[in-house]
């Protein structure tokens, strides 16, 4: 496997418009005293404020993204970053289990779009129904450092388009590269021919994360989709 050295500006990750938004709890209270009581209450199922809290037996809270200090003014994208990190999906994505999340990025908006997309119809491909809509929101990050390259290894099986293949071989040379010490993962995108993509395993390793543009996703009854900008 070759190496690639990034220093890339705005790595392009997408996330449904639901999961960018203020918290919703705001809205049912008068106080930013009440608020707190809800938050802790909302803290007890959150996976990323309990691994904030250091109860997770998946991450240690040192890894997460924070202020270096108490007074430091809040910096936009924390929180996104250590959720990344702290929610999975049943059966974890193609590089991570379902223990541990990862920050997946690529270098373009349609790659990403094709990405998300492709989990999207596949879960509206369980239930049978192609009628849907949803909004997505870039979050721009930025990548500095030396990792390992799948793009001379196309035929890998880690990339193989059937999640079942692929995604038990790439969590397993993710777990190798990980205990070699490495942060991240460049690979060729799966769902868009010619994309190419980062994995970041590790928090530190995303930097400067900031708002794109947003863009809506619409199916009409086929598992074809359009994409417009909104």
């Amino acid at each position: 496997m070759r190496r690639a050295q990034l220093a890339e500006r705005g790595l392009v990750r997408l996330i449904p418009k639901t999961a960018h938004r203020p918290p919703v709890l705001r809205g049912l209270v008068d106080s930013d005293d009440e608020m707190e009581v809800l938050a802790s209450l909302e803290g007890l199922t959150s996976a990323r404020l309990t691994a904030e809290a250091g109860r997770s037996p998946h991450i240690d809270r040192r890894e997460l993204a924070w202020r270096r200090r108490a007074r430091d003014l809040a910096v936009y994208g924390l929180e996104h970053v250590n959720a990344a990190f702290t929610y999975t999906r049943r059966g974890g994505n193609r590089f991570n289990g379902e223990e541990r999340g990862a920050w997946y990025a690529s270098w373009t908006v349609l790659t990403s779009i094709a990405e998300v997309a492709f989990h999207r119809t596949r879960e509206l491909a369980f239930v049978g129904v192609f009628h849907d809509s949803a909004i997505y929101v870039e979050l721009l990050a930025d990548v500095i450092g030396e990792f390992p390259d799948l793009g001379d290894e196309p035929a890998h099986p880690a990339l193989d388009a059937d999640p079942a293949i692929g995604y038990p071989e790439g969590q397993s040379i993710a777990r190798q590269l990980v205990r070699q010490g490495h942060g991240g993962l460049v690979y060729p995108s799966v769902r868009h021919p010619g994309g190419r993509c980062f994995v970041a395993f590790e928090p530190s390793v995303v930097r400067n994360v900031r708002p794109g543009a947003s863009w809506q996703l619409h199916w009409r009854g086929t598992p074809e989709f359009d994409v417009v900008a909104v």
